[in-house]
């Protein structure tokens, strides 16, 4: 539903676990007020936000003064930014501050910032005293359409993205799309390769609408970018709401994750991740054209979107193709040895393939390089 010119508001539908997102400027400052209205008030009067080292003079003071006019004890704590800070290092650091501030099982834990922020803040929430409320408020348009919405939380291992973590669903989420002027223009390109990657695989004419609306997005055009957050939350709402737990649909969402999740790590995470989650769906296009799964055609036009939008399509010459088929074979999504594999069709469609080969990952790869 549209709850106002500015506002917009998605639910999440997951029986006593649902909850709300609200899309809209401005909406950070309710911050206290809207959670406790979920949270209610008879529980802990501590807070915490968790944000990195960019966000916090941005936006750390809004959210702690918020909190604390609706009664909340509330305290700030900062992480480096970057991915490289989501590790069981970090988290552990950030249980010795939850102590340090007496956090009680209904102490509510915010996570202010992008996805890096979001992941970690979500699985120290699911992990100390065994789950407390998480909030997320994110601040990066990657946030906004993908990881502040689902459940998906967790930290990096040396073996590879995300290995370690938890479903964990959030209270409440707040997209503040006023924090999206601050961010850089880096940044906000690389959040738009999930809004493209949701277009291809589960709705045709939300992709054809980054093709006639790319300028207005581009020109962080208010109207358009509401827009396009809002069919996001949806999309990712109803997948979640489908297949919470990734047992078979939501599994789609990884399409361009497998082998992009490797280029992350061997990049040391200088890359952001949807611009490796853009290189990903382009070696997965390819694999698909030449399996006859993907037509020609189709393929460059998802890969001339992604250029449109200043999206790496190309792979690093330094990349040696036999360490992504290595990480390949660590993903998450690895079951009886064999990789599952997303791949497209058409756009809308998706289908599943555990049999890609390893020449077929080196044969994509090589050819991604320029």
């Amino acid at each position: 539903m549209t709850t106002g010119d500015d506002m917009r508001e998605v639910r999440v539908e997951l029986g006593e676990r649902g909850y709300v997102v609200r899309i809209g400027p401005g909406i950070l400052a309710g911050l206290g007020a809207a959670l406790r209205a979920v949270l209610g008030e008879g529980g802990s009067s501590v807070a915490a936000v968790i944000t990195d080292e960019n966000v916090a003079p941005l936006y750390g003071g809004c959210a702690i003064d918020s909190l604390r006019r609706a009664g909340y004890d509330a305290r700030l704590v900062t992480v480096p930014a970057g991915d490289a800070t989501k590790s069981l290092a970090t988290a552990s650091r950030l249980y010795d501050e939850l102590a340090a501030a007496r956090m009680e099982r209904s102490s509510p834990v915010i996570a202010l910032g992008g996805g890096m922020v979001g992941d970690l803040t979500g699985f120290v929430a699911a992990t100390w005293l065994r789950g407390v409320p998480f909030v997320q408020c994110s601040t990066t348009v990657e946030a906004d359409v993908d990881a502040g919405v689902g459940g998906k939380t967790g930290v990096n291992h040396p073996a590879g993205k995300n290995l370690i973590g938890a479903f964990y669903q959030p209270r409440l989420v707040l997209m503040d799309t006023a924090t999206l002027d601050t961010l850089p223009d880096r940044d906000f390109r690389a959040g738009l390769a999930e809004s493209i990657k949701h277009g291809a695989i589960r709705d045709a004419a939300f992709l054809e609408w980054h093709h006639r609306n790319a300028h207005r997005i581009l020109a962080h055009d208010a109207a358009a970018v509401a827009e396009l957050l809002e069919k996001n939350v949806r999309i990712k709402a109803e997948v979640v709401a489908a297949d919470e737990r990734e047992a078979g649909l939501r599994a789609i969402l990884n399409f361009g994750h497998t082998i992009g999740h490797a280029i992350e790590t061997l990049m040391d995470y200088e890359w952001r991740h949807g611009e490796c989650v853009a290189v990903g769906m382009v070696a997965a296009s390819r694999i698909a054209v030449r399996r006859s799964i993907m037509s020609a055609a189709d393929a460059g036009r998802l890969r001339t979107l992604l250029e449109t939008f200043g999206l790496p399509t190309q792979i690093p010459v330094t990349i040696p193709p036999d360490r992504v088929i290595e990480l390949t074979k660590m993903d998450k999504k690895v079951a009886a040895g064999k990789v599952k594999f997303v791949l497209v069709p058409r756009f809308g469609e998706t289908v599943f393939r555990n049999d890609i080969t390893d020449v077929e990952i080196r044969q994509a790869v090589e050819d991604m390089k320029p």
